[in-house]
């Protein structure tokens, strides 16, 4: 059938080329038009309970696009005309930011900040900065003492070292624009900073910001990459086909795939480039085998006409079956995503899935049918030849795999598997280090980020529900008090939490005021009438907005809100964990707590999601490699046989995860996933070969050695070209992007290593009965006479 096949294209290859380039024309277009971009709802799996504890309280206690703006005095506190001109402009200047929620801006110049009085002519309340700043001695000292007096706000929003003042700020979720808001928040912050002011800044935005403003290096980064791949396949292989031909299937694999992204109307997260190229690199791979085998064959093939067509249509026939091995297996690891409750790693999955569906065409029949044309096949560009330097690791591979050495090398890779299994199980879920992974320790961000934490309680939040739906009034009842005022005492021992706000916290500060400012009255009453009428005073001294982010519009729900120094998955798997055991050791008679949202509550969901389905999704995508072997092959061993050199590589490249603290999060799921079919390509064309090999009456010595030295030579031209092009991603200013690289690089090195040292001994060792059991010394047609 694969013969018939080949035949039906290469006698009609200008009618499947003139296809081909037609449909890759029409798809250029369209992918012209793809969206680059980070879409916030894509990252939230909807049915999560945190999620939709978030969604529904985001507007009124705080979404997850939080941005906290930091301005420092670089010289004394901030209590000078020019720094506090500095917090008040930012803050109107950010009413003009896109997207932005007013509501939600709080700062010492906004209204939301307040200082209540008591005195015989009744209570007063007033903003302590607002409409303008101080200018007086007089004015600015009043101001500092407002503030040290006020517990809400001196260590909140004052650092209490008094050298540095905070702004808070949230945005609408479903129209946040990360590039648009980092650059309008970054120009606002700038055009304020000065000899005298330093303006630091964290959160999501600016975060994602970063990521976008990076995008044009990542591009540079690419075309280095690109550039290098082709000048080590022109150094190595000595044809212009080789170095045009990949360059043709990785591009046409693109353009398929991108105009396909398209029209699906799926946006293109920055972060996942890494996977694009990961998948490209797959183009590179099966191009570069086929070209090899082509080059073998015009070896053997005497010149004449049909020269290049015979011997494309022999790898076509020889390299088909293997390479769509290869593109099913990296397609059905990838699919396992998408059974993800996260929209982003669906789309992401889907997107993947029809791009490595695509090197069937742009690699497996595109580049035979190419090499068709070609008219003097023989010649070689330059006299540099480094192919007896791989035969000698070649023959290295032959050695192990076919003399008694081959016991110690399946005994070390059992070893191995069982050593690098069990240190694969530290792999963190969730964010390993203090700041942001996606960037390095020393960015600007990740700098802020210190700044901000070493001055304040913590830059990252979750929020937590109390209330009970329905029941108008409930969080002024004592129980739903010292409920949350029992939690945040309770939580607050972490370290790792910075502090608590909720109104429990600011009852004390009115009851105390109405005391004449006695501290012994800073605490909850325990009777309720007397909490009723502090929260009733409140109210009544209070302007509209002003509660919002304590409790909603019918006091029936009230949020305590948690302050993170970090967000590293343990910080957060540990916050939850305490956060359950106070609930169920603290049961309530009417209200019910519900969890959890703000940033950390929707990483919080994430990490859980990404923790329950990792191992079901790897043993899934296991399953799903043996049953495509077993299909390929008809042979229940095949399947068990593909694994070893998957699961290799696999648990050394989790196992180097864990050592340097590269967690697994929403950014590396997809890289792991598609490692798995990775994994497989290489070990799929050795043996497949040895099988052929063996059929055409070679021993099992002959057959692995003439294997190694065929498809092993194009694992060992593609691995070597491959991991040192994606290297060149260390370069790159996204830590992210830099360390899956490096780890595209250890799959890449495991799984040829794998392929060429440990699978002829595996296979030499046991002797599996779909490649030997039932082979045939038989001659096989001659190609030349098929073709006529």
């Amino acid at each position: 059938m694969i013969n018939q096949f080949g035949q039906l294209c290469i006698r009609h290859r200008a009618w499947v080329l003139a296809l081909i380039s037609l449909i890759t024309i029409v798809l250029g277009i369209f992918a012209l038009k793809v969206d680059v971009r980070t879409v916030f709802e894509d990252m939230l799996p909807s049915n999560h309970p945190y999620i939709q504890t978030h969604e529904r309280f985001k507007d009124t206690f705080g979404g997850s696009n939080m941005v906290t703006i930091m301005v420092e005095a670089r010289e004394g506190e901030i209590f000078q005309p020019e720094v506090l001109e500095t917090v008040r402009g930012i803050t109107l200047g950010l009413r003009e930011v896109s997207a932005v929620n007013p509501f939600q801006i709080i700062s010492l110049a906004s209204k939301k900040l307040k200082e209540v009085r008591a005195s015989t002519e009744g209570i007063e309340t007033r903003p302590l900065m607002w409409p303008d700043a101080p200018r007086s001695a007089d004015e600015i000292a009043e101001l500092r003492a407002a503030v040290l007096r006020n517990p809400l706000v001196y260590g909140a929003y004052v650092s209490q070292d008094l050298k540095a003042a905070l702004i808070t700020v949230d945005f609408i979720d479903r129209e946040v624009d990360y590039s648009k808001v980092f650059k309008e928040v970054s120009a606002l912050a700038e055009g304020f900073e000065n000899d005298k002011v330093q303006v630091s800044m964290v959160g999501d935005p600016i975060l994602f910001g970063w990521v976008n403003h990076y995008l044009p290096e990542t591009m540079k980064i690419i075309a280095l990459a690109v550039v290098a791949t082709l000048a080590m396949l022109f150094i190595i292989l000595r044809t212009w086909r080789s170095v045009l031909l990949p360059l043709v299937a990785g591009a046409v694999s693109a353009t398929w795939a991108l105009g396909m992204c398209a029209l699906l109307g799926i946006t293109f997260e920055p972060l996942v480039i890494v996977v694009a190229m990961l998948i490209t690199s797959r183009a590179v791979s099966h191009a570069v085998q086929i070209i090899n085998r082509f080059n073998d064959e015009i070896v053997s093939i005497e010149s004449g006409r049909e020269t290049s067509r015979d011997a494309a249509l022999a790898s076509i026939r020889d390299l088909l079956r293997p390479g769509m091995l290869g593109v099913v297996s990296d397609a059905a690891c990838i699919a396992v995503v998408i059974m993800s409750p996260i929209p982003m790693l669906q789309k992401l999955a889907l997107l993947a899935v029809v791009w490595v569906s695509t090197l069937v065409v742009s690699a497996l029949l595109l580049t035979p049918i190419l090499l068709s044309f070609i008219r003097h096949p023989h010649g070689h560009v330059h006299g540099l030849d480094v192919t007896p330097l791989l035969r000698r690791v070649l023959d290295f591979g032959v050695w192990m795999g076919t003399s008694s050495f081959r016991y110690v090398v399946v005994g070390c890779s059992t070893l191995v598997i069982l050593g690098s299994g069990l240190y694969a199980l530290n792999l963190k879920i969730g964010d390993p280090q203090p700041g942001s992974p996606i960037l390095w320790p020393e960015s600007r961000y990740n700098l802020d980020a210190a700044a901000i934490n070493q001055r304040f309680q913590g830059v990252d939040r979750m929020f937590i529900v109390l209330g009970k739906d329905g029941h108008e009034g409930y969080v002024k009842t004592s129980e739903a008090l010292l409920a949350m005022n029992a939690l945040q005492r309770f939580i607050e021992v972490q370290p790792e939490v910075g502090a608590s706000v909720s109104i429990a916290d600011v009852l004390p500060v009115m009851n105390r005021t109405l005391r004449e400012g006695n501290p012994r009255y800073l605490e909850l009453s325990d009777e309720e009438a007397i909490n009723g009428s502090l929260m009733a005073i409140l109210e009544s001294v209070s302007e509209p907005g002003d509660m919002d982010r304590f409790i909603d519009g019918d006091a029936s729900n009230g949020a305590v809100t948690l302050m993170f120094r970090d967000r590293q998955g343990e910080t957060i798997r540990t916050a939850v964990a305490r956060i359950k055991e106070f609930i169920a050791d603290n049961p309530l008679a009417n209200g019910e707590w519900q969890l959890a949202g703000g940033s950390i509550g929707v990483i919080a969901a994430v990490n859980e999601i990404i923790l329950s389905s990792q191992i079901e999704s790897i043993a899934l995508a296991l399953v799903v490699l043996v049953v495509v072997c077993m299909v390929t092959y008809r042979s229940s061993v095949a399947g068990m046989l593909f694994m070893l050199p998957v699961i290799i590589s696999n648990t050394l490249t989790f196992s180097f995860m864990a050592w340097k603290g590269i967690g697994m999060n929403i950014n590396t799921v997809p890289v792991a996933a598609l490692g798995i079919g990775l994994g497989v390509d290489y070990a799929v064309y050795i043996a497949d070969r040895i099988k052929g090999e063996y059929a055409r009456g070679c021993t099992v010595d002959e057959a692995i050695r003439n294997a190694l030295h065929t498809s092993g030579m194009g694992v060992a031209v593609t691995a070597g070209v491959l991991i040192i092009s994606t290297l060149i991603w260390w370069l790159s200013s996204l830590r992210f992007q830099a360390e899956m690289g490096l780890l595209m690089a250890i799959w890449l090195c495991i799984s040829a290593m794998s392929a060429l040292f440990v699978m002829p001994a595996v296979i030499k060792v046991f002797r599996p009965a779909f490649i030997f059991g039932k082979a045939q010394a038989a001659p096989l047609t001659s190609v030349r006479t098929a073709l006529a």
